[in-house]
């Protein structure tokens, strides 16, 4: 399984349009090949750099196996009308929360799994909720890593 963007490649710098500089509307992603028995996706936005601990921008999990990519500006609504639900970020907010580190480049980790199940979780569960829902139950990940530096 392999997960891409069209605003960026893994590696590079996330277009600021993506970011707290910019609109802070989520980036296109895109995948293919998901194991056979998938029942549904959840996506993890995170970054690993973040002073104290790592800090989550977007959650969204039950996301139907026959959906293959969630386009630019996902709304900050409890439920995708393609299907899937999404989560709270460390913002506190549903949905995507952009880049905005303090200094330096950052590092954005974007997973995506494809799970032997539809997780049923409530809208705005966090990370460590959706984590624990897919133990045990992961067929196959990919990831795609963007990075991002403010510009002041």
């Amino acid at each position: 399984m392999k997960l891409i963007s069209s605003a960026f490649a893994t590696n590079d710098f996330i277009p600021a349009k993506y970011t707290c500089d910019g609109a802070d509307i989520s980036p296109p992603l895109s995948w293919d090949d998901p194991p056979p028995g998938t029942e549904s996706f959840a996506l993890i936005a995170e970054d690993p750099d973040a002073p104290g601990r790592t800090f989550v921008h977007w959650v969204v999990y039950d996301i139907p196996p026959t959906i293959k990519q969630l386009s630019e500006h996902v709304a900050p609504v409890k439920t995708l009308p393609s299907g899937g639900v999404q989560g709270k970020n460390d913002f506190g907010n549903l949905g995507y929360g952009g880049p905005c580190p303090p200094s330096g480049i950052h590092r954005y980790y974007f997973k995506l799994y494809a799970l032997d199940k539809k997780l049923g979780l409530q809208p705005g569960a966090s990370k460590n909720q959706v984590e624990a829902a897919i133990n045990g139950h992961v067929l196959a990940t990919a990831e795609l890593i963007g990075r991002y530096q403010r510009q002041r």
